[in-house]
């Protein structure tokens, strides 16, 4: 190509490309000057640290600090709930227009403007954005409405007014008596009818009065969450005074329950007190009275001591089992788990490792881990009568998700015929449980009982005669 060919050809492309990027630009810029023309408020609400809503006579106040929590600052002062906070300043930080009503607004007053006032102040600017909200129109619920500085009379989406008239009540923050459950180390309860004590050790939770007893976990821990996330109905006392402890029959609390934070070097003391259909709750960090929802919770803290007792035998699930021994009447049976292609197979430990009756095997080890006590023996003196002196052993090995090995000992009594009991020792426990003797119809009297059927020859077809 010749280079005076070639010199037209790129001024030509200059020429197109200098007109696409002017139309380009121009319909950009188009487009923003309509996008505008949309939106009352385009703000961002990270760059928000102050707002205020006026409605009517009710009125409140946001405010942080940075990027830090929103606190509410008026009508009150106190912390307030962040994640309605937050979603008020992102609903009032952009509010794109339904219709323009009037390019000029000529009475707003005629619109009842200003029914409520939101201001809005941002970061690098001193005077707030204001919106000045009006009535609404009997047509579609919109919301007439102005900001301030712009002549156009508006009209805003219906959703605009539950936001507004929400109660300060709804900001606030209703987890008042925060704490972390898992960081608790001992529980004090004291109730009308029951009074306990536990306290978290490395094998779980230990009750210590009246009984010394392992606790049910879940319960303990159930209660724990309970408390960590009790919410305000409402605020009834902003202070607690010797009368607005008296007022709400937290004087004499039905319900104090104790929790030390050894990792906060803090104990908190709560007292929760039931009258008629209310129930109300203070606690020693708090300033303020609150109520409320008890079902839950009271019916928890009701429970004694008994009722929080570990009831299972051994806690553990059956399919982690990978080694189960047996020891009674001077026989010693085990079967250990071992992987087989794409499953698993038991096999009976000694000489002949024979192949165990994985049904049967894994049937007995699913009833242990189901036991569960019928009652308690407390302080049982000699263990002879109960026929555990030496009496029948069962360990079970298990191992977690993480490969961690647990070996689970159980010591089991003579069966009493009559009661069809059997009393079951675990070592490390002062006391016995009771429990249902069913099981011990399925404990194999030596490993035959246990071992594999042989698999049946095939039959040959009868030869024709």
């Amino acid at each position: 190509m010749k280079p005076k060919t070639t010199l037209i050809l790129l001024g030509a492309f200059a020429v197109i490309l200098a007109l696409v990027l002017y139309f380009d630009s121009r319909g950009a810029k188009t487009k923003a000057a309509d996008e505008r023309s949309k939106t009352l408020i385009s703000l961002t609400a990270a760059d928000i640290h102050k707002l205020s809503l006026v409605h009517g006579l009710e009125a409140l106040t946001l405010e942080r600090e940075g990027t830090g929590p929103w606190r509410l600052t008026s009508p009150i002062q106190a912390a307030a709930d962040q994640t309605e906070a937050s979603n008020l300043v992102e609903a009032l930080a952009s509010l794109r227009i339904e219709r323009v009503v009037e390019k000029e607004a000529k009475d707003p007053k005629a619109y009842e403007i200003p029914t409520t006032e939101v201001s809005l102040w941002v970061k690098g600017q001193d005077a707030p954005v204001r919106l000045l909200v009006g009535m609404e129109n009997p047509l579609d619920k919109s919301l007439f409405a102005q900001r301030e500085g712009d002549p156009r009379l508006v009209l805003l989406a219906s959703s605009l007014k539950t936001t507004l008239d929400r109660p300060v009540f709804d900001f606030r923050e209703k987890e008042v008596f925060k704490f972390t459950a898992a960081d608790v180390r001992s529980v004090r309860v004291k109730a009308k009818d029951a009074a306990w004590q536990a306290a978290k050790e490395e094998a779980g939770w230990f009750l210590k009065a009246p009984v010394a007893s392992l606790a049910a976990k879940a319960k303990i821990e159930a209660l724990l969450e309970s408390l960590s996330s009790l919410r305000a109905k409402a605020f009834v006392a902003e202070a607690k005074t010797a009368a607005s402890l008296k007022e709400f029959g937290l004087d004499k609390p039905e319900f104090e329950v104790a929790l030390s934070l050894p990792s906060a070097s803090q104990e908190i003391v709560f007292a929760l007190h039931k009258a008629g259909e209310n129930a109300y709750a203070t606690a020693s960090p708090s300033t303020k009275i609150v109520s409320f929802d008890a079902a839950t919770l009271l019916a928890d803290l009701d429970r004694k001591a008994d009722e929080l007792r570990e009831k299972k035998i051994a806690d553990f699930y059956s399919w982690d089992a990978d080694r189960i021994s047996l020891k009674r009447d001077g026989v010693e049976i085990a079967a250990v788990k071992e992987k087989s292609g794409d499953g698993d197979k038991w096999t009976l430990e000694g000489p002949a490792k024979a192949e165990a009756d994985r049904a049967k095997v894994e049937d007995f080890i699913r009833k242990v881990s189901d036991l569960e006590a019928a009652s308690f023996v407390d302080n049982p003196g000699p263990l002879a009568p109960y026929g555990l002196e030496p009496g029948s052993e069962i360990r079970i090995r298990t191992r977690d998700s993480q490969n961690k090995g647990r070996e689970i000992v159980l010591v089991v009594g003579r069966e009493d015929a009559a009661k069809k009991q059997v009393a079951v020792k675990s070592p490390g426990l002062g006391y016995l449980l009771l429990v249902d003797s069913s099981f011990l119809q399925t404990w194999p009297k030596d490993a035959k009982d246990w071992q594999a059927a042989a698999p049946k020859a095939e039959e040959k077809p009868a030869e024709k005669k």
